[in-house]
């Protein structure tokens, strides 16, 4: 696991993807994978991460605001 993720590191670097995007893409795949395995129950998606439901709830709410501003 640590290779893949040294490598995948490695590729975004190469790529030129700045430190924010990494971040923000890799959040939103860990919460969106999290409520896929939960089928979309965010109570057992956030105790499968480790945070407060309070917490995915804004983040989930942040991303549907972002893109809405993108259309």
């Amino acid at each position: 696991m640590k290779e893949k993720l040294e490598a995948l590191v490695s590729e975004m670097i190469d790529r030129g993807l700045r430190y924010d995007e990494a971040v923000g893409e890799f959040e939103r795949k860990f919460i969106m994978s999290a409520l896929e395995k939960s089928n979309g129950n965010q109570t057992k998606a956030a105790k499968a991460m480790g945070i407060h439901r309070n917490t995915l709830n804004k983040r989930l709410t942040s991303y549907n605001h972002h893109s809405r501003r993108k259309h």
